[in-house]
């Protein structure tokens, strides 16, 4: 399995990806999931893959070659002759839709379903940056300022920190401290995602960056967050006051925080009971 997010903020962009790809009793496999395509003065962009293993090995293979057929284009488009993150965007679908029809098939007759799904995104001279969420058919949508991350992957565990977090003010070292709490969130709650981690930070306007690190489990400043985070919110939840019942007057029972008494439906019948 997989977790990945992207993020983009006004100052720039961060990638980070885990590395498991099986689970189990006896097996435990690791594959990159990151992959970074850099032409220093003129593009910077990175590409992040969750879902069947072999599919998103072939897209990666032939994304650098694979060239988009266009009515008015008749050498077709590369990721490294694009003029825009967008026609980028739309040969990574291209190469998506190569592989369906060289492999879907044969995948459903051995019971395999065609599950891909990739963010990519970063920053072509002459324009801004962009990150773009690529689904299996080879379509995608595009970060807003109202959703400035995505995911793909195991995403539930890591969604709220980065929910109450991001926004695309957020300076890049806040956001990589918050993209690494996201996932160390996922690494506590499912074991189908794991270390080592890929990181990326990508400063806007620079076209190439040297942030990019694989972090293990000796990691300190890994290890740090991870005891950090954990120990803070056990302090946040030990601050808050439990709740305290009273069956005076009414007899229903009331849950009292700072001097304020609310009432809580009472259970009036067995039934009740079992819900």
């Amino acid at each position: 399995m997989t977790y990945c997010v992207a993020i983009k903020l006004n100052a720039g962009l961060v990638f980070l990806s885990d590395s498991r790809t099986n689970a189990g009793l006896d097996q435990i496999s690791t594959f990159r999931k990151m992959i970074v395509y850099e032409k220093p003065d003129d593009r910077f962009m990175v590409l992040l893959s969750a879902g069947n293993l072999s599919i998103s090995q072939s897209v990666r293979e032939i994304l650098q070659v694979e060239k988009l057929k266009d009515n008015d284009d008749e050498d077709g488009l590369t990721i490294w002759n694009a003029k825009s993150m967008f026609d980028a965007a739309r040969v990574l679908g291209s190469a998506i839709r190569h592989v369906y029809e060289r492999d879907a098939a044969s995948l459903k007759l051995a019971g395999v379903d065609f599950n891909v799904s990739l963010i990519f995104g970063g920053q072509i001279k002459g324009e801004g940056m962009r990150l773009f969420q690529v689904y299996s058919a080879g379509n995608f949508i595009e970060a807003t300022p109202e959703t400035p991350y995505f995911q793909v992957g195991e995403s539930k565990y890591g969604k709220p920190v980065l929910d109450r977090v991001i926004t695309p003010h957020t300076p890049l070292d806040e956001a990589a401290k918050c993209a690494l709490v996201s996932m160390d969130s996922t690494l506590k709650s499912n074991l189908s995602v794991g270390l080592p981690l890929d990181l990326v930070v990508y400063e806007a306007d620079r076209f190439q960056t040297d942030k990019v690190v694989c972090i293990d489990e000796n990691n300190p400043y890994f290890q740090m967050l991870h005891n950090s985070w954990g120990a803070k919110l056990r302090e946040v939840f030990d601050s808050i006051e439990d709740p305290m019942w009273n069956g005076e007057a009414t007899d229903v029972p009331l849950m009292q925080t700072a001097g304020r008494s609310l009432p809580l439906k009472k259970i009036t019948t067995p039934q009740e009971k079992l819900i």
